[in-house]
């Protein structure tokens, strides 16, 4: 079962093994709440106080679930340079477009509740449900990309920057995140919430959950014929994948909602780790010559620096998970929509506030203390 690690560098492989935990870490984790943002649009969410309620579920965890993919992203910096070097200048403007969807959202997400006005705040749903889509999309697309191979030179660079946007493997891909995450976002929403959307999300979840899964499923399975050093561990690793998909159906059946979300984790995580160890040892296959391709071999660190880097994230990423973990725990009750206060308009708040402490410096007598 192990013999495709026997003949490999240990160190390198080890972080090839942790960024794609990282990877699958952040599609479980932000891939909810990338869901539930784009179920803020008015298709699933009926009313603003609905929209409140979903914006709040993930408001505590929203912006921690994102460190997952900065990690990777240094993670693979860090001990695979080329390989970061060669995917990021291959893939420039889809990446410099990822980087505008997630600032845009942030900014929605913060902006939307500055006026109580019903077009300001409209408009700000919109973009929230957009930058969510296009954040799944991109983030799909390059790891389908970085997984089936771009056209790399000899020199490890790639000979078209446009390549991208004419392979097959980049809407593949790109679905299937979108799919998983509106599956996650479903599940985890049912898990959070309670009253009509919660009911709403369950019978929603359902039917997605049986052809959104499809995309992934395909994926996983080219992968699995096509990757030459495929071993019987990546078959392993994408039948717990499937095992993770039928547990988290028939627990949306049943509504156990906390099994489905779990479900569905596995069947992410089995998916994706079964694809990244399907490639093993290439890291970024090359379309124009296989001899071309980087691998954990040609593109890692020095050994001195994997080690270092080892110590480093051993001591440190159990303390981050593990405050992730008490994150949830103390937030793990749910909401309703009757929990949500009236909107109020800030700007008019700030106003009265500082009508209130005019009045009542006017009234101040003259000679009282100035501190």
């Amino acid at each position: 079962m192990f013999e495709i690690f026997a003949d490999q560098p240990l160190l390198p492989t080890i972080w090839f093994i942790v960024i794609g935990i990282l990877f699958c870490g952040y599609l479980v984790l932000d891939g909810f709440d990338l869901g539930v943002g784009m179920l803020m649009s008015r298709l699933f969410s009926k009313t603003e106080k609905e929209r409140r309620l979903l914006l709040n579920t993930i408001g505590p965890v929203w912006d921690g679930n994102e460190v997952w993919l900065i990690t990777a992203g240094a993670g693979m910096f860090a001990s695979f340079p080329f390989w970061y070097a060669s995917l990021f200048s291959a893939l420039y403007i889809p990446l410099t477009l990822l980087l505008v969807f997630l600032i845009l959202r942030v900014v929605a997400i913060d902006y939307r509740g500055k006026q109580n006005n019903p077009r300001w705040i409209s408009t700000w749903n919109t973009l929230l449900s957009l930058s969510s889509f296009g954040i799944a999309f991109l983030i799909g697309a390059l790891l389908a990309l970085t997984t089936t191979g771009i056209p790399l030179n000899e020199r490890g660079n790639s000979i078209d920057i446009f390549a991208w946007a004419t392979s097959p493997f980049t809407y593949l891909g790109g679905i299937a995140v979108v799919c998983f995450s509106l599956i996650q976002g479903l599940a985890f929403i049912a898990l959070k919430t309670d009253g009509p959307i919660r009911y709403r999300a369950r019978a929603v979840q359902r039917p997605l959950m049986l052809v959104g899964s499809a995309p992934l499923l395909i994926w996983a399975l080219l992968l699995q014929w096509k990757g030459e050093s495929a071993g019987m561990l990546s078959y392993i690793l994408c039948l717990v994948g499937v095992l993770g998909l039928i547990l988290g159906y028939i627990s949306a059946l049943q509504g156990r909602e906390g099994r489905s979300f779990v479900g569905n984790s596995l069947f992410v995580c089995g998916s994706m780790l079964g694809i990244f160890l399907a490639l093993y040892p290439t890291v970024l296959p090359s379309t124009l010559n296989p001899a071309h391709s980087l691998t954990v071999t040609n593109a890692s660190s020095s050994p001195y620096t994997l080690t270092v880097m080892s110590w480093v994230v051993g001591i440190m990423l159990p303390l981050i998970i593990g405050y992730q973990c008490w994150s949830y725990y103390q937030f793990r009750q749910r909401m309703k929509v009757e929990h949500i206060p009236d909107a109020h308009d800030p700007t008019e708040l700030g106003e009265s506030n500082q009508a209130v402490t005019h009045r009542s410096r006017q009234k101040e007598p003259a000679n009282s203390p100035k501190c």
